[in-house]
């Protein structure tokens, strides 16, 4: 059975923190899901304009819980998960995953959803380095490096990163225990 990882974002999705990590999953043979608050397509925002838009596959309230699927994925950009955050339905998918114990892979602004569903104190963690005191200031253990793993948590600083951030994401996909049919 194919492994799955679900990418939750909504309009305002850093383009490239959506649109690489999604085709790297799906080079590795892994299928991917967009979720988003609401049906049809989101749009990207690339550097310092709108960018492509995405279709949404499923919308949060969808969504039961993270059965069927093998990881979560996190794009950041200012806008998306600020959005995001402040959605009842879309932080409790981040708990889901986590009481879950499966893979959350969190990149750029994206580790404040990790805050606001409460998951992040004591783990070690990087991110945007405008968010860093957020980080801290919600208890985490903040690193500046391209790629931080503790347990089921995985968080990168930006667009650069997105290669180790890919890889660490497809590696623990590849060894999470196989999904039930979403």
């Amino acid at each position: 059975m194919a492994k799955r990882v679900m990418i939750l974002a909504t309009n305002g999705f850093e383009q490239s923190e959506l649109m690489k990590p999604k085709a790297n999953l799906e080079d590795a043979g892994i299928e991917t899901t967009v979720v988003s608050l609401e049906s049809g397509k989101i749009k990207g925002w690339d550097e310092d304009d709108w960018g492509e838009s995405v279709a949404v596959d499923k919308t949060v309230d969808e969504i039961d819980n993270c059965e069927g699927y093998d990881a979560l994925l996190l794009p950041g950009g200012q806008i998306n998960p600020d959005l995001l955050r402040v959605n009842e339905r879309a932080v409790a998918i981040v708990k889901d995953f986590n009481m879950a114990g499966k893979p959350i892979a969190a990149i750029c602004h994206a580790p404040w959803l990790l805050i606001e569903a409460g998951i992040i104190e004591g783990k070690t963690a990087t991110c945007y380095k405008s968010i860093r005191t957020d980080l801290k200031n919600a208890g985490a253990n903040v690193v500046d490096q391209e790629v931080a793993t503790d347990g089921n948590i995985i968080t990168s600083r930006n667009p650069d990163d997105i290669p180790a951030f890919s890889k660490a994401l497809i590696r623990a996909v590849e060894n999470a225990k196989v999904s039930e049919n979403a």
